[in-house]
């Protein structure tokens, strides 16, 4: 074997070596994100919960003084919504 094959030999083990901590390097990074993703996801989905509780609060205290109709459909309709992820 002669010097100019193992050179070939030598750049593309280092070549494919590359390639490979490259591949791996995507993928782990691709996993940090997709955590990080899932964490904003649960921090949403309770800021959320928390404002729909409060405008459930609003229109309960408005039905409270009198008003109808649309309170009163706004509020069941949260509340069916509630009701129907609670049970997924």
């Amino acid at each position: 074997m002669d010097i100019h094959q193992i050179i070939i030999t030598i750049a593309s083990v280092i070549t494919a070596l590359g390639v490979i901590f490259g591949a791996v390097f995507a993928f782990h990074n691709w996993l940090l994100k997709r955590e990080k993703n899932d964490k904003d996801i649960k921090s949403i989905k309770e800021e959320q919960s928390i404002l729909t509780k409060g405008v459930l609060a609003c229109l309960k205290g408005l039905k409270e003084q009198g008003c109808n109709g649309p309170v009163t459909e706004a509020i069941e309709d949260i509340e069916e919504y509630v009701n129907k992820q609670a049970h997924k």
